[in-house]
C-alpha cells in the first residue's frame, strides 16, 4: 500500500485540491461547533431565572443577567426587556428583529460546507478524467508494447482522485447535516424564549405590583 504522500502524489493535481478543501471544512466545522456549543443553554432554566427576577421587580438586575449570558436566547430576552413597558405591537417588533439578526450569525459558513461537499465529487470527477487521459496518452506513447507500469499511473490517478473526492464529500454532508440540527435547535429555543418572555411581561408583570405590608398600627385611645 503507499503512503500518505505517494497517495497525494499518485492521485494527481486534483488531490491537492482536495487537500485543501478538506482543510477548510476541517476549520469551519471546529469553528461552528465551538460557536453554537457557546451559544446552547438551558432556555427554561434561564427563562424561568428571568422571571423570578422580574417578579421582585429587578428589571436591571435582569438586564445585567441576559448581558451576562452569551447566545442567541439571551439577546432576544434582553431585547424584550428593553421594550418591556412599550405597547404589545412595538414589543413583539423589538423581538422579532432581535431575533432576524441573531439568525444569519447561527447559518454563517454553513453554506462553505455545504458548497465544499457538493463540488468534491466533481472535483473527483476532474482528477479520475485526467487520470484515464493520462492512462491513454501512455497506452498511445507505447503501441502495442504499452507496459502495465506505464498504464498504471493514469488509473492510480483516476481511482485515487475518485476515492479521495468521497472521502471529504461523504463527512463534509454529515457535518453539514449536524450543524444545521444544532442551528435548528436554537432557532426553536428561540422562538419559544421571545414568545415565552413577550407572555410574561404582557400579562404578569404589567400587574400592578403588590403592596407592601403595612406596618403595625397604633391605636388611639377614645
Amino acid at each position: 500500500m503507499p503512503t500518505d504522500t505517494s497517495i497525494l502524489t499518485r492521485g494527481g493535481p486534483m488531490m491537492w485540491v482536495l487537500l485543501l478543501m478538506a482543510v477548510i471544512v476541517l476549520v469551519l466545522f471546529i469553528e461552528r461547533t465551538f460557536y453554537l456549543h457557546r451559544g446552547q443553554i438551558k432556555s427554561t432554566a434561564f427563562v424561568d431565572g428571568i422571571k423570578n427576577t422580574l417578579a421582585k421587580r429587578r428589571i436591571v438586575e435582569a438586564l445585567t443577567l441576559c448581558e451576562e449570558t452569551p447566545g442567541p436566547v439571551a439577546a432576544v430576552v434582553k431585547a424584550a426587556l428593553i421594550h418591556a413597558h412599550d405597547d404589545e405591537t412595538r414589543l413583539r417588533y423589538a423581538v422579532q428583529e432581535a431575533a432576524v439578526v441573531e439568525l444569519p450569525a447561527l447559518e454563517r459558513r454553513l453554506g462553505s460546507i455545504a458548497a465544499i461537499a457538493q463540488i468534491a465529487p466533481m472535483v473527483g470527477l476532474l482528477g479520475t478524467v485526467l487520470g484515464m487521459a493520462s492512462t491513454f496518452h501512455a497506452f498511445m506513447q507505447g503501441g502495442q508494447y504499452a507496459t502495465a507500469q506505464a498504464l498504471s499511473h493514469g488509473m492510480w490517478q483516476a481511482l485515487l482522485a475518485t476515492a479521495g473526492s468521497l472521502v471529504l464529500a461523504i463527512p463534509a454532508h454529515l457535518a453539514y447535516h449536524f450543524l444545521q440540527g444544532r442551528v435548528r435547535s436554537l432557532v426553536r429555543d428561540i422562538e419559544w424564549a421571545g414568545n415565552e418572555i413577550m407572555g410574561y411581561l404582557l400579562i404578569d408583570y404589567r400587574k400592578d405590583p403588590v403592596e407592601p405590608t403595612a406596618g403595625p398600627r397604633v391605636l388611639s385611645e377614645s
